[in-house]
């Protein structure tokens, strides 16, 4: 119990992760209440062919996520805030979407292998229905989160880290249209979702930061062009 009480003392921002207990009732809520209005798969859905190999990938989200938002509030409030902004944010609009465009898929296969593919797919089926889909939230916190970790200055410091979380993004979101539990209008609405908040989140700031940079970087070129100016005028070498 002290170890719990000096952690929550020590990182006392984890507490906004309560925040999310009311998006994901309101989510329930809709799938719960809400019939399907809208269906959003398309002609190009039924070309991309179903691989029962990616439910790997689709299930890591489940560990990727959660690592994402621990490893980046242990090393950095500031990042943690922006995280949190960016995945509140995220499910926000996508049940926002749920309630006034209710929307489902159709894309699901008949499952009747026993593999260990075919049985954890059998798993995600049963427990997640393909209703509440655009956009994809499995998209929307895959990229808050590989957004997060790409401007952590401590998860930089691994070498090879930063592209192993872009590669398991891009698998993950590609694993949600390979097995079937999202069509291709999710994925490019999740991914929209998330450059809308990415951009004031990180692209701006980093934009402002640089320009300060490059601002200050021409301010002192220009006070060493008139201190080497003054010089040559008194005759100083």
């Amino acid at each position: 119990m002290k170890k719990i009480r000096d952690f929550s003392s020590r990182y006392p921002h984890f507490y906004l992760l309560l925040l999310l207990i009311p998006i994901q009732i309101w989510f329930q809520y809709s799938e719960l209440t809400l019939a399907p209005v809208y269906f959003t798969q398309t002609g190009l859905d039924e070309k991309i062919p179903f691989l029962k190999a990616f439910v790997v990938p689709y299930l890591l989200w489940f560990a990727f996520v959660p690592y994402g938002v621990v490893y980046i509030g242990l090393h950095s409030k500031k990042d943690f805030y922006k995280l949190f902004l960016f995945l509140f944010g995220g499910m926000a609009v996508s049940n926002l979407a749920f309630t006034v465009f209710p929307n489902a898929q159709s894309l699901r296969p008949p499952l009747s292998s026993d593999d260990p593919f075919s049985l954890l797919l059998k798993m995600v089926y049963f427990v997640d229905t393909p209703t509440d889909v655009c956009p994809s939230m499995h998209v929307i916190n895959s990229i808050a989160v590989d957004a997060a970790l790409q401007h952590s200055r401590a998860f930089s410091a691994g070498r090879f880290r930063k592209a192993a979380a872009h590669i398991l993004t891009v698998l993950i979101c590609l694993s949600t249209v390979f097995v079937k539990q999202h069509a291709v209008l999710d994925v490019i609405c999740g991914a929209v979702v998330s450059a809308l908040l990415y951009i004031p989140l990180y692209l701006l700031p980093a934009r402002r930061i640089g320009s300060r940079r490059r601002s200050g970087r021409v301010e002192n070129a220009g006070i060493q062009a008139g201190e080497i100016g003054a010089k040559r005028e008194t005759g100083h070498p």
